[in-house]
């Protein structure tokens, strides 16, 4: 095994590098990828004193089981997954101190989706496009463009040697996982006027929940009302649907509702465009909120304007910057 390196002793359910993803691609069909809370890979960085944009391991559900070739200095963030090592549990949110030849390893999850795992030094993978993040879809970048094998050796960089062992974030400077109560911010899109007054007003009452088709691509939704749309002609090259439009270029959290039936957020791997219309885009600043929500998991839609989704990216930008005063030794 290399100097610098851990072994994936088990995969987990699905782990892949990410970092903060590759922007500046989108109007050629590549999505930007990269972490699904950036604020979590973001947070678990700064613990091991990493740059923010350091490629780290995005785990789903389930940990891997790592053994590391040298001393590192890790942290993990994001879910509630507690990391172990050797089999003893170590606390979230802090950076922990791996000796060569340890294990680290996962109890159960607890809430939440998606842990993030940084290390010093980041993960050394090539860089595709600027970015290190897996595109698995298109088996672009990360370790050989897939999620980790049991048996995978992967490369560690340099530790950059400000990073302490028992640095943490307090509880109130983190991300609380949300298990109920859950609100996500919509502002209605171009196509809003394609549904009646009747399904606008509906989409924005119902609880909606998240249905087991929810990953990196796209989180699904299932249990409001179907919508109902205003007649029309359909244009030519829309197709007979009333759902459908002339193809058309899907921003980056946009929801197409297929049918009028199951909302789809579109998320860090999706395509960039296509012929369902969208009924609206999610807030920039609630984008990482879905990235941890669970199958099953009720949430209800909120419209704002504007001005308020700009206020809320305001308050998420000052919450970034708040995470660097806020690291000190000892918990």
């Amino acid at each position: 095994m290399a100097e610098h390196s851990f072994e994936v002793v088990k995969p987990g359910l699905a782990t892949t590098v990410q970092d903060l993803g590759r922007p500046g691609y989108y109007h050629l069909g590549l999505p930007v990828s990269g972490a699904m809370d950036r604020f979590a890979l973001i947070a678990a960085n700064r613990l091991v004193g990493n740059p923010d944009g350091a490629a780290g391991l995005e785990a789903v559900f389930l940990g891997p089981e790592l053994r590391f070739s040298a001393d590192a200095l890790i942290a993990v963030t994001g879910a509630e997954l507690p990391p172990k090592l050797d089999g003893v549990e170590q606390p979230l949110w802090t950076a922990i101190a791996v000796k060569a030849g340890q294990v680290l390893s996962f109890a159960f999850l607890k809430g939440g989706a998606r842990a993030y795992i940084a290390i010093n030094g980041g993960i050394d993978v090539p860089e595709v496009l600027g970015s290190r993040s897996t595109y698995a879809l298109g088996a672009l970048g990360g370790f050989e463009g897939r999620a980790l094998k049991a048996g995978d050796v992967v490369p560690l960089g340099t530790p950059t040697g400000t990073g302490r062992e028992g640095a943490t974030l307090p509880l109130d400077r983190r991300r609380p996982v949300q298990v109920s109560g859950v609100e996500i911010r919509v502002q209605p899109g171009l196509y809003w006027h394609r549904i009646t007054e009747e399904a606008q007003a509906g989409f924005f009452e119902d609880t909606w929940k998240v249905a087991p088709e929810a990953d990196r691509i796209g989180y699904r939704f299932r249990g409001g009302r179907k919508l109902d749309f205003v007649p029309r002609e359909p244009p030519f090259g829309a197709g007979s649907d009333p759902s459908n439009i002339v193809d058309s270029c899907y921003p980056y959290g946009s929801i197409q509702v297929p049918g009028g039936t199951e909302p789809i957020v579109l998320h860090r791997d999706a395509v960039s465009g296509g012929g369902y219309f969208m009924i609206g885009t999610v807030i920039s600043a609630d984008m990482d909120l879905i990235g941890q929500l669970q199958p099953h998991q009720p949430v209800r839609f909120v419209a704002v304007t504007l001005e308020e989704a700009l206020k809320a990216r305001a308050v998420e930008t000052a919450r970034m910057e708040k995470l660097q005063p806020s690291l000190h030794a000892g918990n």
